[in-house]
């Protein structure tokens, strides 16, 4: 089984961080999109070691440039196709 995460929620930390570290311990492949403001996730210490052990792990670069500005992205940017792509390479997709 694979998982997407779709961050779209300034605090799905709460809930990203455990259900990542539960696929971890499980051997279950996960990746993780984040778009609007769930990109403010990528500023937290504990979100960015657990999407270390995503598989891939990418951020809306529209979404990056009007929440964080000019900081350096953490993860790969992409765009909306990117999210689509993501989406038909998992077979179930997890909105937080």
């Amino acid at each position: 089984m694979n998982i997407l995460f779709e961050v779209t929620s300034g605090d799905a930390a709460r809930v990203l961080v455990p259900l990542a570290r539960a696929c971890d311990r499980n051997a279950v492949t996960w990746s993780c999109f984040f778009t609007g403001d769930g990109v403010k996730n990528l500023a937290r210490d504990d979100v960015l070691a657990t999407v270390a052990g995503a598989a891939r792990a990418a951020a809306c670069e529209v979404s990056w440039e009007r929440y964080m500005g000019e900081a350096a992205c953490p993860v790969e940017i992409g765009s909306q196709t990117n999210n689509s792509a993501m989406v038909g390479d998992n077979d179930t997709v997890i909105s937080l």
